[in-house]
């Protein structure tokens, strides 16, 4: 039986997105701003960590796999915003504790 598709589980296919200048996913990064789920299909509003990020065509790239591999038939549209800004404060606590930072009390 397949879980039903809803904003966590398109979230949970998009943390197989590794950043890999950063080996950390790109959901735990803070980089997927909203998710939106509805009969028209997957909407999705996302960030990089910087406008000039090398790997930004392969992380979207890797964004259109994973949706697809989650729902085939469904229509998908990912919008790259740069407002607001990505900051690391966006990372959850785990990225945080990944890279030696502490978590935001």
């Amino acid at each position: 039986m397949t879980e039903p598709l809803d904003a966590a589980a398109v979230r949970a296919a998009l943390t197989t997105v590794i950043d890999p200048e950063v080996g950390m996913n790109i959901v735990d990064l803070g980089l997927i701003y909203a998710v939106e789920v509805t009969a028209a299909g997957i909407a999705v509003r996302m960030t990089m960590t910087s406008p000039a990020c090398p790997m930004g065509q392969l992380i979207m790239d890797d964004i259109e796999a994973a949706l697809k591999r989650l729902a085939p038939t469904q229509p998908r549209e990912v919008e790259l915003v740069w407002s607001p800004e990505w900051t690391p404060a966006m990372m959850s606590d785990s990225a945080k504790a990944h890279f030696g930072w502490q978590a935001d009390d």
